[in-house]
């Protein structure tokens, strides 16, 4: 994990935020490979779940609501997490962490306070900081961060930045109703940031203040859930194995009754094996039957229902929310990618989402012909897929910083190319080398893709 971490900051992927003044615990920001590597996600993502589904609307929210969507989604009272505090050091933690982190293989996420402290008692566990026994009494912990709306802070003007991209979706039912007179079963879907107070931080970019989630809220009827959830579930395998990742480094795990958060009566995770720790949650499935519409129709006085022209009756929707988190979909693919011999560093990223496809080299940056001729390579490809130029240093340098990006593709222009109109294209994975006819060359790289 520290080579991959290492890796991420030295080729520009993601960066410690606000380095320069020391840094903040649990932000970061995306270099360009980074920024590339996020783009690429959301827009396959968009293409797989939206863009070919005429049953899915995609909508934009904004971060801050009215205060009242989270008092009526429950989230003002009831998002929260376990909290000690070390009296030594003043470590502060997530109970839960603690504890499975300690002991390994054990779930204790949903428990209550009183449990939580019998079971860091019991085993003994010491903080992870200073090594001391002496812990306070586990206390729940609100993971909203408020903020103010205007220029006096004071409790009229109390506001949230959202916990999650879901409230947005449930909040716009009707508008989406009115404007687009879906049929049952639809979907409303959107990409966004959200905001959690954390406890725990830490693992690069794996738990953050700030962080990004593709989200559906999918609307159905209340006896279908079960098969609507298992369509989903195929759906969502299909997605994560397309990226490229192997299947024995995934799994399904069902939540425990204790784990379950206040608004689903069931939630699976896919989880992730990832190099710290093991498996980890990666994405989420729940059904959140009518709780959200229900609630927000009680609290808001607005009829947030379907009239169901099958059954000639009015209905409260279902819900199933399949919920993806964009940096966690980047890390595990950074995680998946990395890959290192005797000779070399390389990330093998799946060619569509690597943050260039191909990369064009003149041999010789001081030969005025070659540096011509590869521009207009460039230039010719460019306008079909991501591609890099670089002209630093030796051949062999260049090759070596592209693997490590993910570059799958490296052509080079060299004096055979002034003669006969054919370059070399280095293939990643393998290193292998093959001429190819530049007229040739855009469905030839055209067909990798694909």
């Amino acid at each position: 994990m520290d080579k991959i971490v290492a890796l991420a900051k030295r080729r520009g992927f993601i960066f410690q935020d606000s380095e320069i003044y020391g840094g903040l615990a649990n932000t970061w920001t995306y270099g360009p490979l980074g920024t590339a590597l996020l783009r690429n996600i959301r827009n396959q993502w968009w293409q797989f779940f939206v863009g070919q589904r005429p049953d899915i609307y995609g909508i934009e929210t904004p971060i801050i609501m009215n205060p009242a969507v989270w008092r009526a989604s429950g989230h003002a009272d009831n998002f929260a997490d376990a909290m000690v505090e070390c009296k030594k050091c003043h470590t502060r933690t997530r109970a839960d962490h603690l504890i499975e982190g300690a002991l390994k293989d054990i779930k204790v996420e949903g428990l209550p306070t009183t449990e939580l402290d019998q079971l860091i008692t019991q085993n003994h566990l010491t903080c992870p900081t200073c090594q001391e026994f002496d812990w306070t009494p586990a206390r729940q912990f609100n993971l909203l961060f408020t903020t103010h709306i205007g220029i006096v802070p004071e409790s009229e003007s109390l506001a949230y930045l959202r916990g999650e991209t879901a409230q947005g979706m449930f909040v716009n039912f009707k508008a989406i109703m009115d404007s687009m007179s879906p049929k049952l079963p639809f979907g409303i879907a959107q990409i966004g940031k959200a905001f959690r107070n954390e406890i725990t931080k830490g693992n690069f970019i794996f738990r953050t203040l700030e962080f990004e989630q593709m989200e559906i809220e999918y609307f159905i009827r209340p006896d279908e859930w079960e098969a609507q959830y298992e369509s989903w579930k195929k759906d969502m395998w299909t997605w994560v194995t397309g990226l490229g990742i192997p299947e024995n480094d995934l799994r399904w795990r069902r939540h425990t009754d204790d784990e379950l958060s206040f608004y689903s009566t069931r939630t699976e995770d896919v989880e992730y094996n990832y190099p710290f720790g093991g498996f980890k949650e990666l994405y989420g499935l729940a059904y959140r039957t009518d709780y959200d519409l229900r609630n927000h129709s009680e609290k808001s006085g607005t009829q947030l229902d379907y009239f169901d022209q099958q059954q000639n009756t009015r209905l409260i929707p279902h819900v199933i929310e399949p919920t993806f988190g964009v940096n966690r979909t980047a890390l595990m693919i950074l995680c998946a990618a990395y890959q290192e011999d005797d000779q070399r560093v390389w990330l093998s990223i799946k060619p569509t989402l690597a943050p260039y496809q191909a990369a064009v080299f003149p041999l010789l940056k001081n030969k005025p012909e070659l540096v011509s001729k590869a521009k207009e390579v460039y230039a010719m490809i460019g306008s079909d897929m991501a591609v890099a130029w670089d002209e630093r240093g030796n051949i062999g340098k260049r090759y070596y910083a592209q693997d490590e990006i993910g570059t799958p593709w490296c052509i080079t222009i060299d004096f055979d190319t002034l003669e006969n109109d054919t370059i070399t294209v280095r293939d990643r994975d393998t290193t292998n080398q093959e001429r190819v006819a530049i007229s040739e060359l855009k469905s030839y790289l055209q067909e990798k893709l694909n």
